[in-house]
């Protein structure tokens, strides 16, 4: 995925749960339909909240990729 296609991006390093999700709601909710958010976080956690977030909000949880300690999360505004 090229970075051009990103909409909007959420910094949520050092953040623990439920933080990083709190911040992509509320990142989400100043998008419109079919935008692409990005999160990029360091809680290993995260990797399972953002699917279960992605799955109880109807959001698109198009990518997740770890890069050395950083977990990239990409979703599509529903």
């Amino acid at each position: 995925m090229d970075s051009h296609d990103i909409d909007t991006e959420v910094d949520a390093r050092g953040l623990n749960c439920p933080l990083p999700i709190l911040r992509a709601k509320k990142a989400l909710a100043g998008m419109v339909s079919g935008q692409l958010l990005r999160v990029v976080a360091t809680d290993t956690g995260s990797l399972r909240d953002f699917q279960a977030f992605a799955r109880q909000t109807g959001n698109e949880l198009v990518e997740q990729r770890t890069e050395g300690e950083e977990f990239i999360h990409v979703l599509r505004r529903r």
